[in-house]
């Protein structure tokens, strides 16, 4: 049986290393390579952070499976056991472009079910993190339950891309509801957009397409304060796929689904 206390533990020990090591980066000169385009980049930190945490996860954990965005641990075909999702660094653009909006990503799963989420903001030194049925915590503050909140009153994170000419969906859905919420916020970063939500900076977060390493640890915390995470049709996630995201507070996410996202059905 899983010692959740002790996996918690370690894990807080390795990201802050791991933070560590890729502030230290900012002073060298990093190696930047493209994955599936242009703009789909990948650093040496990248790489190497993934090898750390997998060479952890191995010797302590050897009955662990591991899926992370690198492309170093398992190919999966169920989220049977206990699975580690990993990104090493989601936001890798604002990580060579800005130095900053860019985090470490851990969720942990059993049998499907997501157990402990981290999100570790490393510039600014905030650790987001949860375990199922303990609260949801950044550092050590306690997070509070999501209240429910209305559209005009909402701030959400989109993408512009979203609501322009675009071969994923229909500009048309998503621009009224620009249209009637406060406010839009894109920070490039899907899981610091999650975090944000949990810690109630944003209210909502919409996305085309993600995959399970970009919003695992996310779906933990913002799920433990009573938000919800699903697809845009309100259905249950697949973390072996990539899918679209839509993430919010409680209520919100049901009348967003009913105003606007229903076209999608």
């Amino acid at each position: 049986m899983t010692n959740w206390k002790e996996v918690d533990d370690n894990i807080k020990h390795w990201i802050k290393e791991a933070g560590t090591k890729i502030r230290q980066s900012f002073e060298t000169e990093l190696t930047i390579q493209t994955k599936s385009n242009r703009n789909d980049l990948v650093t040496n930190i990248d790489k190497e952070t993934e090898q750390y945490f997998i060479g952890k996860i191995r010797r302590e954990y050897p009955n662990h499976q591991i899926l992370g965005e690198e492309g170093y641990g398992d190919q999966l075909q169920s989220l049977d056991g206990t699975t580690w999702i990993i990104d090493p660094i989601d936001g890798t653009m604002n990580f060579i472009h800005q130095q900053r909006n860019f985090a470490i990503s851990i969720g942990i799963y059993h049998d499907g079910v997501g157990i402990l989420g981290y999100i570790y903001d490393i510039v600014h030194d905030e650790l987001y993190h949860a375990k199922k049925g303990e609260g949801a915590f950044m550092n050590e503050i306690k997070l509070s339950p999501l209240p429910s909140v209305t559209i005009q009153d909402a701030i959400i994170a989109l993408n512009a891309t979203w609501v322009t000419e675009n071969n994923r969906i229909d500009p048309k859905i998503l621009a009224p509801l620009v249209k009637d919420v406060r406010g839009t916020r894109s920070y490039g970063s899907a899981a610091l957009e999650m975090a944000y939500v949990a810690s109630g900076r944003l209210d909502a977060y919409i996305t085309m397409r993600l995959a399970p390493w970009d919003i695992a640890a996310g779906k933990v915390i913002i799920e433990e304060l009573g938000g919800t995470v699903t697809n845009l049709k309100g259905e249950p996630l697949n973390l072996l796929e990539k899918s679209p995201i839509f993430a919010s507070k409680p209520g919100l996410h049901e009348l967003i689904l009913k105003k606007y996202l229903h076209k999608l059905v």
